[in-house]
């Protein structure tokens, strides 16, 4: 699937489908399975990206920050929306914090809940969608490499 920056996505489900395109595309690649994407407050894509640790070998690489990169400079995130095919761990939760993103949609947090409930508490918007098939493939990944997921959360 082919997005374009500016393309209009009106639905949280539209949104998160970038996020979801992405986390394959990661998985494709033989890295792990999160996507990302930025839409300004009409709905337009500003960028998406998936995590590239694996394919990259740079720790830094999530999928929320590979978006946040692609989206460029914005003067403001206030009205910006970040939809993330997993709950932001506490690296990303501080990059939506520091640039005050104001919406977060989560697409799983049932493999993983990181800090979307401070971000939360922290005056940004989330909406937790909990996608089947995005909490599939998340699990079976976890399930098939625990010793690469574990790196990817900062766990021993």
């Amino acid at each position: 699937m082919e997005f374009k920056v500016g393309q209009i996505f009106a639905t949280d489900e539209e949104k998160l489908a970038v996020a979801i395109a992405e986390a394959h595309l990661g998985l494709s690649e033989g890295g792990i399975p999160i996507g990302a994407a930025l839409f300004d407050k009409d709905g337009a894509l500003l960028g998406s990206g998936h995590n590239l640790r694996v394919q990259q070998g740079d720790a830094s690489m999530h999928g929320e920050t590979s978006a946040f990169r692609n989206a460029g400079r914005q003067r403001s995130y206030k009205h910006v929306t970040l939809a993330t095919s997993l709950s932001p761990c506490w690296y990303c939760s501080g990059l939506i914090r520091q640039f005050n993103i104001g919406k977060l949609l989560v697409g799983d947090d049932i493999n993983f809940k990181g800090g979307q409930d401070w971000v939360q508490e922290h005056g940004c918007e989330v909406t937790v969608m909990n996608d089947p098939g995005l909490i599939k493939v998340m699990g079976d990944f976890i399930i098939a490499n625990p010793t690469l997921w574990n790196e990817d959360i900062g766990e021993d």
